[in-house]
């Protein structure tokens, strides 16, 4: 870590010093040595912002280059490699996974999908089609990842938090969880629901509305089952009701009950 701030810190930084570092700070996010975000002693997720100062450098000192697939990119950044000793599986060439993120054992890729540097995808995860992690999103173990979602990442500002996605969470086809969201082991996140920052979402089990905490994060409670829904608004038309989107707790629960809630 030492040598990454020392680069951080180093105005007079050239490309010729900082490729060498570079290369082996994207195998550090290549085997999980370091990554963007993680769980401090009392179980908080903290954003290690000396990661993204690093990986902006990498766009900073990346020239244009047309790589042999045909992709034309910066030469800093490029494809990650995947081999057969790690156990990952990535159905198609369609499938696209930047050099820089960690992959767990046993996660899988389904065409066309696309992850992006930063990214952090544990054990047991899949990311179904047309499916998008972003860059810096923090995906937890045994997460399913539908087909056509939206993981937002951000790389800028540096200490803003990624939206990270806990343990054995379920994500519906469709759906887009973007600003840092946190969504907490064993939630079920039905299809096509829109989670943000300054999206407040309505615990109807408990009555409470969830709004953003001092970090500018909602947080999706452990084991919710959330669906799409929407709120009545003030109308300026007669005769006119107009609604306003709202994702909905409808239950906590287990993954299975999804299904019957959205049954008709």
């Amino acid at each position: 870590m030492n040598k990454y701030m020392e680069m951080i810190n180093n105005e007079e930084l050239t490309r010729e010093e900082f490729l060498p570092v570079w290369k082996e700070f994207k195998n550090d996010l290549n085997t999980g040595k370091i990554r963007v975000a993680q769980k401090d002693e009392n179980g908080n997720w903290q954003v290690n912002q000396w990661v993204k100062k690093v990986i902006l450098l990498g766009f900073k000192f990346g020239e244009i280059v047309e790589f042999k697939d045909g992709t034309i990119d910066k030469d800093t950044m490029g494809e990650r490699n995947v081999e057969l000793k790690d156990k990952v599986r990535k159905a198609s060439s369609t499938v696209s996974i930047r050099d820089g993120v960690y992959l767990g054992e046993g996660v899988t890729f389904m065409p066309p999908s696309y992850a992006n540097i930063g990214a952090y995808i544990d054990n047991g995860s899949m990311v179904d089609s047309l499916a998008l992690v972003g860059s810096c999103a923090q995906v937890g173990k045994n997460v399913h990842i539908g087909a056509d979602v939206i993981i937002g990442g951000v790389l800028e500002p540096v200490g803003a938090y990624p939206v990270i996605i806990e343990d054995n969470v379920f994500v519906g086809a469709g759906s887009q969880i973007t600003e840092g969201t946190i969504v907490k082991k064993g939630a079920v996140i039905g299809a096509g629901v829109t989670i943000t920052g300054s999206t407040p979402v309505y615990d109807n089990v408990n009555g409470t509305i969830i709004t953003p905490n001092e970090k500018g994060q909602i947080v999706i409670p452990e084991n919710a089952v959330v669906i799409p829904g929407t709120r009545d608004v003030k109308s300026s038309f007669e005769d006119v009701t107009l609604s306003k989107y709202v994702p909905i707790i409808v239950k906590y629960g287990s993954k299975v009950e999804l299904e019957d809630l959205l049954r008709p």
